[in-house]
């Protein structure tokens, strides 16, 4: 078992881990639809309870993100999370108010009032996959900072990332490439909350609505995702050198697609499986075929995305200010007793999902009906 091999491993099971995080992020899309003016305070609470259900999974899924880059590419974790530190405290303050918000919005007398906390609740499901999209969307555009890892030897200031803008992070918010892969997520989000709410809520005027909802937000989301992955396919990227030395190279994600067929089949696999869900949940009236096809959809097109980032001798994480300090699966990776010691306990993962899909069943064996909301104690 190579070096090599378990870095291309972890950077794989990372890159499976964002495609879940953004699957499941349906729980934020979904409660976009609290502030939407056609829905009455029960088809709100429905929809409410219904996300209850599953929040959790979301942010012990963006945990487990940050945890596992964490172990398997520290350099990365100590360049983005200690520099562009504006991007993660916000995308963490969205959701501490949305964990909040579930605990206390019907509570009574509550110091804020309800509509507070549906507005919360909102906001964290436009901000988090918006703020997730942009910084993934640096991947490709680049970030401000430098790397000296002879550093970690000076007695006074041992930092080896330092960030080069004022801004930390911020900056991302004028590279409108990553803001339209912001934008993208955003639409696809709301698709995916909408489409869950159909499976999920046992109630035909909210179905309906949501139905409509997946009609309004197809196009916007098919033209932004079409838009962003083509500016990608024909933009400038940042080549490996054998030695570890970083250049631009034209059209870098372009060949990297072609060069490897199996990321191309990811990618058609996964944009098929988004349509065939837009079309069962625009189209049809099947409640869940929508749903699963979309999320499938959604895991496999993330994936791709990171693997056209890391692989084929890519830098993932291009510095502008120092190109040569740019990171890479090879120079960011944690040692090699590090990730064999990770991949044994790894093996457990199967069991931790077996768990959650019993455990998905069970919640949602039943749909959350207008009956359960007004004489059910056991809700948000």
């Amino acid at each position: 078992m190579t070096y090599t091999f378990l870095q291309n491993y972890w950077w794989i099971l990372v890159s499976l881990l964002g495609g879940l995080l953004v699957a499941l992020m349906f729980v934020q899309g979904a409660n976009v639809q609290l502030i939407n003016p056609r829905l009455d305070g029960l088809k709100k609470r429905m929809i409410l309870n219904s996300t209850g259900r599953k929040w959790e999974l979301t942010f012990t899924t963006l945990v487990t993100f940050g945890g596992a880059f964490f172990a398997s590419f520290p350099l990365f974790y100590s360049t983005s999370f200690g520099g562009a530190y504006w991007v993660w405290v916000l995308l963490l303050v969205t959701f501490v108010f949305q964990a909040v918000s579930y605990e206390f919005a019907h509570k009574k007398g509550n110091l804020l009032g309800l509509k507070a906390f549906r507005l919360a609740l909102a906001a964290n499901g436009l901000l988090a996959p918006f703020l997730v999209g942009t910084a993934v969307g640096t991947f490709f555009t680049g970030s401000y900072f430098h790397v000296n890892k002879d550093a970690i030897a000076y007695r006074t200031s041992p930092v080896i990332s330092v960030w080069d803008s004022p801004l930390h992070g911020l900056e991302a918010l004028g590279q409108w490439h990553a803001v339209l892969l912001g934008l993208t997520l955003v639409a696809l989000t709301i698709i995916l909350g909408a489409l869950y709410l159909i499976k999920s809520v046992d109630d035909h005027p909210v179905r309906k609505k949501m139905r409509k909802v997946v009609q309004l937000m197809a196009i916007p989301f098919l033209v932004l995702f079409v838009a962003w992955f083509a500016i990608l396919m024909f933009r400038d990227g940042f080549f490996v050198e054998a030695d570890g030395v970083v250049s631009l190279e034209p059209n870098k994600y372009l060949q990297n697609l072609l060069s490897m067929p199996a990321v191309m089949a990811m990618v058609l696999a996964g944009v098929t499986s988004l349509v065939t869900g837009l079309h069962y949940g625009a189209l049809t009236k099947s409640r869940r075929k929508g749903f699963w096809f979309a999320f499938a959809g959604t895991v496999l097109v993330v994936m791709a995305v990171f693997f056209l980032a890391g692989f084929n001798d890519t830098a993932y994480y291009p510095s502008i200010s120092n190109m040569q300090s740019s990171l890479t699966i090879r120079n960011s990776s944690s040692s090699y007793f590090t990730l064999l010691v990770m991949f044994w306990v790894s093996l457990l993962i199967p069991f931790v999902v077996a768990y959650i899909a019993y455990a998905w069943y069970k919640m949602d064996r039943y749909g959350i009906t207008d009956r359960e909301i007004e004489k059910s104690e056991n809700k948000y």
